[in-house]
């Protein structure tokens, strides 16, 4: 995802002077191709995040399209009363974006977790939260940020997740993308889980439960129309994914139904109210949680059975 992701933003930034890369000191074989391109439209501040949401914010106001990278939690937690004062309150068109979503820094421990992002990024006003699951997203999302104005988050893997889509979804109107077809339980996930997520589809599938997989990598603002059409002849919902249950992306779900009166019933499965302090693997920390594709598949037959 993050190869992908600075493979088109050097394209955007030759084609834009406004864009432009800030980084904290992380990320060098990453950034290295975008510094040998556009030397100009780069800056490392050092290990000072905060400063970098400040320097973005600064640059947005005197036009700039700045894209401010970090890992983990360090650009989002760290900022959050930046991102909230500087970015939100004036409405800047600063792109924050994190790679390593949800438990993809596992080995690091609980510091490097990025479980509560979502919930805090899109509680603020004005800001966008985008969360893809394969790279071919992550191109989608940057053709419509880039016709998109004001605060932006985007969360990205870490890398080498599987490719799910054979071409770049179009995700300008912010719909779900269908991964699999079914007809029985809709399995709705953002982010790159979603390559578990269709583990358990065929898992179902084995037992006679046809589940239609949707990826939505538009969490705000959530086209929850488009997901409940999207959804529509199965008989309930259940939401993944790799971040607290609270304030994520299921939360964002039920938000959006209540408001619009959508009568369709949502499970949301996603990582324990608990700061764990397991270490280990992605794949091992995600079974831990109860997010391993036989945890999905187990929960999708009790959400039928009711």
């Amino acid at each position: 995802m993050r190869d992908a992701f600075m493979a088109v933003l050097t394209e955007q930034a030759q084609a834009d002077p406004t864009v432009n890369l800030i980084i904290a000191d992380i990320g060098f074989k990453v950034v290295d191709p975008f510094v040998a391109a556009m030397p100009d439209q780069f800056l490392n501040v050092g290990i000072a995040e905060q400063t970098m949401i400040g320097v973005a914010a600064g640059m947005a106001m005197l036009g700039k399209r700045p894209f401010a990278y970090s890992l983990g939690n360090f650009p989002t937690i760290r900022c959050l009363e930046q991102i909230r004062n500087d970015l939100c309150y004036h409405n800047l068109d600063v792109t924050v974006v994190s790679v390593g979503a949800g438990l993809a820094y596992g080995s690091l421990g609980y510091t490097h977790h990025t479980v509560e992002d979502i919930a805090l990024m899109r509680a603020l006003p004005n800001m966008h939260v985008y969360s893809p699951a394969d790279a071919q997203e992550v191109r989608g999302l940057m053709e419509l940020m880039a016709s998109t104005a004001g605060p932006k988050y985007l969360r990205l893997g870490k890398n080498r997740e599987p490719v799910l889509h054979r071409t770049v979804p179009d995700l300008r109107a912010g719909e779900p993308v269908l991964l699999r077809d079914g007809s029985d339980i809709t399995l709705a996930v953002t982010g790159p889980i979603a390559s578990t997520v269709l583990e358990a589809a065929a898992l179902l599938a084995a037992q006679g439960i046809s589940a239609r997989v949707l990826s939505v990598p538009v969490v705000k603002p959530l086209n929850a129309q488009a997901l409940a059409d999207a959804a529509s002849g199965t008989t309930c919902m259940v939401t993944v994914e790799e971040h607290n249950a609270i304030g994520g992306f299921g939360s964002a779900v039920l938000e959006g139904f209540n408001r619009l009166d959508i009568d369709m019933r949502v499970k949301i499965m996603g990582l324990p109210d608990l700061a764990t302090s397991a270490i280990g693997s992605q794949e091992y920390l995600r079974d831990q949680a109860g997010l391993s594709a036989a945890d999905i598949c187990t929960q999708a037959q009790a959400s039928l059975a009711r």
